[in-house]
């Protein structure tokens, strides 16, 4: 997610950990874009530079550079409807979405861009965050730029996640999962129920593996919608004492989750898990771009789970 308020920040997605073990965060929002639109006013093509250069600090993770393109006491509303206040808090929120979703980039359309004054201007269009390999998030952003001392500078922004009320129903496509499931990988066996809990709110998934040496790895997941963040996020814990958490995003094929965790021994975990549905009693699942302490570890096979009796 982390703020997944993906749209200048849009997040963030921005973004979840399911794999190695865990789910992950956030997403962030967006802001002002890059782009393409040309300008009458050739005033205002000082502000689709500043734009592209908006672009070039969120994708180089330069929360100041960012920051320093509002007006000192400029404000920021992200895709959560969270208001920050001038250039140290709006600095912050980009610094702890950066810190969340390394690696986040974000490319941005110009749809309008008019004068409202010899001063002031405003920019519309559309932002596109995308944290991983597969996990995006669309969103639309205003910005109020003003012209002081003859530099346009953004006195305010606005960012909206455009498919914040379709993702929140987007959890029933987890519903078929519910039940009991099972797969069998080199010898290992996995097996995992699913269940609705607190009124249909998440989805509950009991985990448990069995080694091909007879010992056995389990743990529970929770699966639901972030209000705050706008987006589908979920929380892992396994018997090692470890966690993550992870933020979901739909892929032409199913989903992605973008994970983050620790484990047991206090060493962070990374991970990208893919979920494809192949019909109603099987789907596929891959733990891909998976980092244990910093370091790569080979992407996990494919595995077919089916539904049991």
């Amino acid at each position: 997610m982390k703020r997944v308020k993906f749209a200048g920040m849009l997040l963030a997605l921005s973004v979840s950990n399911f794999a190695v073990a865990q789910d992950s965060a956030p997403a962030t929002a967006a802001a002002p874009a890059a782009a393409a639109t040309p300008a009458i006013n050739p005033s205002l093509n000082e502000i689709q530079v500043g734009s592209k250069a908006f672009v070039d600090a969120f994708n180089k993770g330069d929360a100041a550079a960012i920051a320093g393109m509002w007006t000192p006491e400029g404000e920021y509303i992200d895709g959560a409807g969270n208001l920050m206040v001038g250039r140290a808090a709006i600095e912050k929120s980009y610094a702890d979405f950066f810190a969340e979703n390394a690696g986040a980039t974000l490319e941005l359309n110009i749809d309008s861009l008019k004068a409202l004054s010899d001063a002031a201007a405003m920019e519309q269009g559309t932002s596109r965050v995308k944290v991983g390999p597969t996990a995006a998030v669309v969103g639309s952003y205003e910005a109020i730029h003003v012209k002081v001392d003859g530099k346009w500078q953004m006195a305010s922004v606005r960012d909206s996640v455009i498919e914040s009320a379709t993702a929140e129903q987007n959890l029933s496509d987890f519903e078929f999962l519910i039940g009991t499931w099972g797969a069998e990988e080199q010898g290992n066996k996995n097996e995992s129920i699913c269940s609705w809990v607190s009124d249909h709110r998440f989805v509950k998934r009991d985990y448990t593996t069995t080694f091909l040496n007879g010992s056995t790895s389990s743990g529970v997941q929770l699966i639901g919608w972030n209000a705050q963040g706008g987006y589908i996020q979920s929380w892992t814990f396994s018997s090692d004492g470890g966690h993550a958490v992870g933020v979901w995003m739909p892929t032409e094929e199913g989903w992605a989750a973008q994970m983050q965790g620790i484990t047991g021994r206090g060493v962070s975990t990374a991970s990208v898990n893919l979920l494809r549905r192949l019909d109603d009693n099987a789907y596929v699942w891959q733990s891909v771009d998976r980092t244990v302490g910093g370091v790569a570890i080979p992407d996990t096979n494919e595995v077919v789970l089916k539904r049991q009796p």
